[in-house]
């Protein structure tokens, strides 16, 4: 039988891939730091940028939200309640339908899977038109609200199909010895299921909450009049047409997702999944 010892080239392998890996993820991010942040004559008006700017400067930020303060506070704000409303609504319809879904057999679920998928086959233009006329009628026209149950169209298959398949992998025998012990159903679904299946729960949340952060289609069409931050910065940057308020303003949207994804990074651990199951 082939030893499972790892020797010190692959541990060392493995260090650089994981050191590239990090590098390739963090280099855009600090491109952003340095261009928004360093002064234009090492950066975007010199043939050879410096790596590591020696002038720095908040004017690049105070230019870029000239004229427009204001607006960014409101899309800002309507960017965060859509996010939040789309997550929450896949979290909350997602796992009792991945619950559902995780009962059935395997054929008939799958099957049923493919078809909420067909839903994200659709271009997002195709479906924003109509669906724009319903929400005047309804006066969801350019809400966050209205723009949120858009966006859940294309995120709640993707949610449902990360939960079932943790769900699929919990132990029947775990939901049943806790009827057995005198749990109705909604304990041992809040109590003993969900808690078990956290980590899909919060990948899921933190997956539709990204996409709905810097989603396009259905926020320029279903929300044009108070748009969200996207909008309003592809707005203001391709008016401008300056490389700095771009960046600055790219790098502002960066810093929500890398806030909520460190937050969150604690429960994305294979481990929470099996700590209720070895016993």
């Amino acid at each position: 039988m082939a030893s499972e010892y790892k020797g010190p080239v692959q541990a060392y392998v493995i260090w650089i891939g994981i050191a590239v890996f990090t590098f390739l993820v963090l280099l855009p991010i600090y491109v952003l730091i340095v261009i928004s942040f360093g002064a234009p004559s090492q950066t975007v008006a010199t043939y050879y940028p410096y790596l590591v700017p020696t002038k720095w400067t908040l004017k690049n930020f105070i230019s870029s939200f000239t004229g427009i303060g204001q607006n960014f506070i409101s899309a800002f704000y309507k960017s965060l309640e859509t996010a939040f409303l789309v997550a929450g609504l896949a979290i909350v319809l997602g796992f009792h339908a991945a619950y559902g879904l995780s009962k059935l057999p395997g054929k008939l679920g799958n099957l049923i899977i493919g078809v909420l998928f067909f839903s994200t086959m659709i271009p997002s233009l195709t479906v924003a038109i109509p669906l724009s006329e319903t929400f005047l009628r309804l006066g969801l026209y350019d809400s966050f609200i209205g723009l949120g149950l858009a966006q859940e169209l294309i995120v709640l298959p993707l949610s449902v199909f990360l939960m079932m398949g943790a769900l699929q992998s919990l132990p029947k025998q775990l939901e049943d010895q806790a009827r057995v012990d005198g749990a109705s159903f909604g304990q041992a679904l809040y109590r003993i299921i969900f808690p078990l299946a956290i980590p899909s729960v919060i990948a899921a949340f933190l997956l539709s909450w990204l996409m709905s952060w810097d989603e396009f289609t259905f926020a320029v069409i279903i929300s044009p009049v108070h748009p969200t931050l996207p909008i309003l910065i592809y707005l203001a940057s391709s008016a401008r047409g300056n490389i700095l308020t771009a960046a600055s303003f790219s790098l502002l949207v960066t810093i929500p997702v890398i806030v909520l994804t460190l937050v969150l990074s604690k429960f994305l651990r294979g481990s929470y999944l099996t700590s209720g199951l070895v016993g």
